[in-house]
């Protein structure tokens, strides 16, 4: 089984992103991918969000997504959905310039709150952030490009130790079976 590569962080016009879901998924495509999430901010998108997201197909798994504003703190959790299986990540603690102390206690909160953290993005727009990617966070960390503009989309990924399979994409996830690249 070769590993699959994939992003769970992408935004499109639906809330802030600067292209249609269509476009998105063809510039994944065209580099290669084998599985997108597609995550646009849940106080942006419209009523039939969930149903514009596309099924996936032989060549891409398409993951359906958000990008959810935790109140009080306003710390964007991302929540990506399998068929049964979710995944809760941490989204940018470098955008909001937290310690690693900060990010530990931030994750323990929103976890007693019921959104259960599973793992941290380690790149802000795709670019490495060094700080977040220590043994004292204990999750898996991955790599993620936010997927705003033309130049986020490609700069970071995964690469998953998984079936073609969505659940098992994120079992394997949790589970840290995976390996983060970079453009």
């Amino acid at each position: 089984m070769s590993a699959l590569k994939g992003n769970l962080h992408a935004h499109t016009t639906l809330s802030d992103g600067r292209f249609s879901i269509e476009e998105v998924i063809a510039r994944y495509r065209e580099l290669g991918y084998d599985f997108l999430a597609i995550t646009d901010h849940d106080d942006r998108i419209p009523n039939d969000y969930w149903f514009r997201i596309p099924a996936g197909d032989d060549r891409m798994l398409i993951l359906p997504g958000v990008e959810l504003d935790y109140r009080p703190l306003s710390q964007h959790v991302g929540k990506v959905l399998g068929d049964r299986e979710t995944l809760y990540i941490l989204n940018h603690p470098a955008r909001y310039a937290l310690t690693v102390d900060q990010t530990l206690r931030r994750i323990r909160g929103i976890s007693r709150d019921g959104l259960p953290i599973e793992a941290v993005e380690i790149t802000d727009t795709g670019i490495y952030q060094p700080e977040y990617d220590v043994e004292a966070i204990a999750l898996p960390k991955i790599a993620t490009d936010d997927s705003h503009d033309d130049e986020h989309i490609g700069r970071a990924w995964i690469e998953v130790n998984a079936s073609r399979d969505p659940d098992a994409i994120l079992r394997a996830i949790k589970a840290g079976d995976f390996a983060v690249r970079f453009a």
